[in-house]
């Protein structure tokens, strides 16, 4: 559909929408990209050993716990290995274990949130662009109506009118794309702050007796 548009034939306002639009649709596409490599590099949902981890500490086998995180390929290794070494280091005070696990969560959750915001403009100003240039195409489109003596040749007026219209059709498309990779990021985000403050609890606290029935 947007192959054929002429690029010699539009204004320079809707022309610079078309550019704009484009750009957005890059900056999505490289975010999207530098975040997938960014979570694997980080090891964003690669907590399933978290529950032996977790296990192995409860169970009094400290030296099997800290071996299994010394990789720290994970989020989930690296925060517990800082709930581990503040609870070696200072056996009774469950404050201090607990803050070096939150202060690494917090370190590890703003690495995950960089270039989010680039997503959420994306998202917001597509299609407030397409919507200029939709009104830039239909002013252009009856200002030729306005100034013409006799009759307008229909073909003229519609293909002004279309080529506007495309504004605001491409201007949705990338923020339904922009939206979409922004929510799914969010989601695994998300996840992965639940994951960690369920994580730190365990390993300070210990677990829930899931056991047992209520009454």
């Amino acid at each position: 559909m947007f192959a054929a548009i002429r690029i010699d034939v539009l204004d320079p306002a809707t022309l610079a929408v078309f550019v704009a639009l484009t750009v957005l649709s890059v900056i999505a596409v490289a975010v999207a990209v530098f975040k997938t490599i960014q979570f694997s590099r980080l090891g964003v949902g690669s907590g399933g050993s978290a529950d032996r981890v977790l296990d192995a500490w409860l169970a009094g086998r400290s030296e099997e716990a800290l071996q299994l995180v010394a990789d720290r390929r994970s989020v989930l290794a690296r925060i517990l290995q800082a709930v581990f070494s503040g609870l070696r280091a200072r056996p009774g005070q469950l404050d201090f274990a607990e803050e070096l696990g939150r202060q690494t969560a917090l370190i590890e959750l703003d690495a995950m949130s960089r270039r989010m915001r680039l997503l959420e403009i994306v998202v917001q100003a597509a299609p407030m662009l397409g919507l200029l240039g939709t009104v830039i195409g239909m002013i252009d489109a009856f200002s030729v109506l306005a100034m013409s003596d006799g009759a307008v040749d229909p073909a003229q007026l519609a293909g002004g009118i279309w080529v506007a219209l495309t504004t605001t059709a491409l201007g949705l498309a990338v923020a339904l794309v922009a939206f979409f990779l922004a929510s799914w990021f969010e989601s695994r985000i998300d996840r992965e702050r639940a994951m960690i403050e369920a994580a730190i609890s365990v390993a300070i606290h210990g677990r829930v007796d899931t056991s047992a029935t209520p009454v």
